[in-house]
């Protein structure tokens, strides 16, 4: 892995940053999976940070998490964060900002903003699977059940998120990037 100041900055940045977006929370009355600001982060350092970097930026929250430093949602931290129900969805924030970041920086005969689109949503369902998986896992709910109280409640503001990173992928400073990566 090349190693830069800049890459690393830019790194700890996005660490940083989906820390901050984790205290952006609205439980569910029906879920033990909130909906958060995490995974804005995790989309923002596919598209701002070349693969390695982007997968390494969520290796240290997860670090940061896991001893014991209040940076998952709602300030949440700890080992037993990581094995609980929403556990699953965290450590898929490392191959869901890798798979981002390198899907970017392919060459696709499509339009910027489908591939933008095929991207973010690719890393989202990355992001579903073992989160869904682990509440399953953790709860004893049936398939069905945690796909109810796992992932449905957030398409809409997974879409959302989605229109967010139509603007941050166009921006002239993450182009630029991507093509310094």
């Amino acid at each position: 892995m090349h190693s830069s100041p800049r890459h690393m900055t830019k790194a700890a940045l996005m660490a940083a940053i989906t820390a901050a977006l984790a205290w952006v929370v609205f439980p569910l009355p029906f879920s033990t999976v909130p909906v958060s600001g995490q995974t804005v982060g995790v989309m923002a350092a596919g598209i701002l940070l070349p693969p390695r970097w982007a997968a390494l930026s969520m290796v240290v929250y997860v670090l940061l998490g896991a001893v014991g430093l209040p940076v998952y949602a709602g300030g949440g931290a700890g080992i037993g964060v990581l094995a609980g129900p929403t556990g699953g969805y965290i450590w898929a924030f490392i191959p869901s900002a890798l798979f981002i970041s390198w899907g970017l920086r392919q060459s696709w005969a499509v339009r910027a903003w489908s591939k933008i689109t095929i991207l973010v949503v690719g890393g989202i369902g990355l992001i579903y699977i073992p989160g869904v998986l682990q509440l399953m896992a953790y709860t004893g709910l049936g398939f069905s059940q945690a796909l109810l109280v796992g992932a449905l409640p957030f398409l809409l503001g997974d879409a959302l998120k989605i229109l967010f990173c139509w603007w941050l992928a166009g921006h002239p400073a993450a182009r630029e990037e991507r093509l310094r990566s």
